[in-house]
Order: structure tokens, then C-alpha cells, then sequence
């Protein structure tokens, strides 16, 4: 009898584990501290954008929170850099590093006012400046790190496998990023772009 409870415990224990393990992440501290700075600093304050590069880049990462509906109306894969320039990465695809150097082909962490519209060369030819607004993020305009589309991204998750690599750009798919793009246009206020990690 002792054993049949303990095993039915255990399972209980290990079960509830993986359940709370799969529950997304709780972002409320993230939400409230991005409208603050938002409302301080003269940004939208009718949504932002979050990316969470410590979450695998076959699953959606890139989030766009409503702060209105308190919730996020959208999501999607985004890519995060190889990082391989100054020094061999060979965890590239399973983990994000950071770097602020110019030609480092790094992510680099912080909050972003999201600049000019441009065209580019890839996707749907169309990009947005980057303007970082942190000292882990700050030479984005000099290192060309904008917000823009590559075919090459899928539109829906593609977990186990992995995103592409990018050089430091956060980089969407074409579907998703006219999306953002129809959004961006709309915009009266500077919208901000915060990578986590």
C-alpha cells in the first residue's frame, strides 16, 4: 500500500512539474515597466514590442503587447545573431550571446526606439531603424541592426528545429512583418522594441 501511494505521489509531483514548466512566462513585470518608460519618454502607449530571446527560436518569441487589452494580440518567430565574428560560437543556434560591438554579429539586449522607415534589401523590402536606448545596445545605427523580413524565417513555429541565424538583426517573416509594418505606419508616437533575454 506504501508503495502504490508514493508512486501515485511522484507521478502527481512529476506531472504537475512538467505542466507548470510548459506554462508561459509571466511578463507582467516586463508590461508595467514599458509603460511607464513609454508614458515618461513620450512613446505609443497603445502597445510595444517584446522579444525574449531566452526562449528557443523555433517557438514564437517575438510578442506584441497590447497595453489597452493588458494582453499580447500577436507573435511570431524572430531570429537572434550568430555571434560567430569576434570569437567561435558553437552554441550559435541554441543560445542568443550579446554584443554591442560593431561587426560582432551579435543580439544585443535593451530597449529600442523604433526609427525611420526604409527600404531593404531583403523580404519585403521594407525596414525600420533601430535606435538603442541602453548602453548594451547603443551602436545599432552604426552596426545597420534594423527591424525587417527574410523569407527564410517561417511564419508558424518550427520547433525542434531553429530559426536562421542572423547577423544582430531581429529578423521576421515577410507575412509577419507586414503586419508590423501596416502597424508601424499607423503610429503617431515612437514605438518601443525591447529585447530580453
Amino acid at each position: 500500500m506504501r508503495k502504490i501511494v508514493l508512486i501515485t505521489l511522484l507521478s502527481f509531483i512529476c506531472c504537475n512539474n512538467s505542466k507548470s514548466e510548459a506554462l508561459p512566462k509571466d511578463y507582467n513585470a516586463k508590461h508595467t515597466e514599458a509603460l511607464a518608460f513609454c508614458k515618461k519618454n513620450g512613446f505609443n502607449e497603445d502597445y510595444y514590442f517584446l522579444i525574449d530571446l531566452s526562449i528557443h527560436s523555433g517557438k514564437n518569441r517575438f510578442f506584441v503587447y497590447d497595453f489597452k487589452q493588458q494582453k499580447i494580440i500577436d507573435q511570431n518567430l524572430v531570429t537572434h545573431g550568430s555571434c560567430d565574428m569576434l570569437e567561435d560560437n558553437d552554441e550559435k543556434w541554441e543560445k542568443a550571446k550579446f554584443n554591442n560591438k560593431n561587426d560582432s554579429h551579435c543580439s544585443a539586449k535593451g530597449k529600442y526606439k523604433i526609427g525611420k522607415r526604409d527600404t531593404s534589401a531583403w523580404g519585403i523590402k521594407i525596414k525600420y531603424w533601430l535606435h538603442g536606448l541602453e548602453s548594451s545596445n547603443n551602436n545599432a545605427v552604426s552596426r545597420v541592426v534594423v527591424l525587417h523580413s527574410w523569407d527564410a524565417v517561417s511564419d508558424k513555429e518550427v520547433y525542434p528545429n531553429y530559426s536562421p541565424l542572423s547577423w544582430g538583426c531581429p529578423a521576421v517573416s515577410d507575412a509577419f512583418m507586414t503586419k508590423l509594418d501596416t502597424k508601424l505606419q499607423k503610429a503617431v508616437k515612437p514605438v518601443l522594441l525591447w529585447i530580453v533575454d
